[in-house]
């Protein structure tokens, strides 16, 4: 392998960052992983920064030449978000070109074959929800995705708060009967949903702790609880909203097309969810082909760099074996 035959990839979600440096045979040469990306907080400039110890890392024990870089951004939801990233990443110097799109773009990547018109839809579910499309030609179909006011609803963090404020209001009367308001504090050892709350605001449990929620609003749901059962059917509808619409726009509902899903709240594949979210694309998009991929998303980010610099079937092929 030359010194001029390697890509770097990188995908950035709201809680991790994956970093590959992966040779345009396919090989993968190095790789990191660290934590969240969040521009929208800190800046673009700073968030890049922060990449920065991650490729060292990944680069650490190979050092060809980058002919182009990929990054699959969490955050990057609008064109001049996209720009501003673009710029901060080819001041690094890291290769040639660069790169930068949404993360929900190395995930359909992830989901889509690597030979003829791409075509397709993808929804993440993981800290947060978001969607995106691609139909022949190179149409895309997104959404801003910056929160509520862009219309979203759904995603880790938000079916986290969501449980939260029903048991609240299950607990002091003003909302219906829940066992979420046990089953939530019990989560960390604690006798109600007030004393969850106080040790919430006043910082003696972590924010962060939060994402440990979903997994107990799942669990109540599947003991058969309604208020819980009712929050997940709603993410279930929610995904399904996102899917359709995008392939509408695309003019593909009427095509068989992959539907690629991902991010951890669909990743763990819990069985009420999964199954409302089949049922429903079954029903509104009756030619669209669920693909679950529990894949990490850089093969996504590394599949859409090794399309920048035209690799070979091979390469595809062997990078695809390296993630599983």
């Amino acid at each position: 392998m030359g010194l001029s035959s390697a890509v770097l990839a990188i995908d950035a979600g709201n809680s991790k960052t994956d970093v590959a440096l992966v040779g345009t045979d396919g090989s993968v040469l190095g790789a990191a992983r660290g934590g969240g990306f969040q521009p929208h907080l800190v800046g673009a400039e700073r968030a890049v920064a922060r990449l920065a110890p991650l490729v060292a890392e990944a680069t650490a024990r190979a050092a060809p030449k980058v002919a182009h870089v990929f990054a699959c951004l969490a955050n990057a939801d609008l064109p001049e978000e996209e720009r501003r990233l673009t710029d901060a990443i080819a001041r690094r110097g890291w290769g040639r070109t660069v790169t930068v799109a949404n993360d929900t773009f190395a995930l359909l990547r992830a989901g889509l074959g690597d030979t003829g018109e791409p075509r397709g839809v993808a929804v993440v579910c993981g800290a947060g929800a978001n969607c995106a499309g691609l139909a022949p030609g190179g149409r895309t179909a997104r959404f801003p995705a910056v929160g509520r006011i862009s219309g979203d609803w759904g995603g880790g963090a938000f079916l986290a708060e969501e449980a939260l404020w029903w048991a609240a209001r299950a607990e002091d009367g003003r909302g219906e009967p829940t066992a979420l308001a046990r089953t939530l504090p019990g989560h960390f050892g604690l006798p109600s949903m007030y004393a969850l709350i106080e040790a919430l605001h006043l910082g003696r449990i972590e924010n962060g702790r939060r994402h440990e929620l979903p997994p107990v609003l799942f669990a109540t749901a599947t003991a058969g609880d309604a208020v819980a059962r009712a929050i997940v059917v709603r993410q279930a509808e929610e995904v399904v909203a996102l899917a359709v619409t995008a392939l509408a726009r695309l003019e593909l509902l009427d095509e068989v097309v992959p539907v690629v899903l991902g991010g951890g709240v669909l990743a763990a594949r819990h069985p009420l969810l999964d199954g409302h979210v089949r049922a429903l694309l079954a029903e509104r998009a009756p030619k669209a082909e669920p693909r679950l991929i529990t894949a990490p998303p850089v093969l996504g980010a590394a599949l859409l760099a090794l399309d920048r610099v035209a690799a070979r079937e091979a390469a595809y092929e062997r990078l695809r074996s390296h993630y599983g």
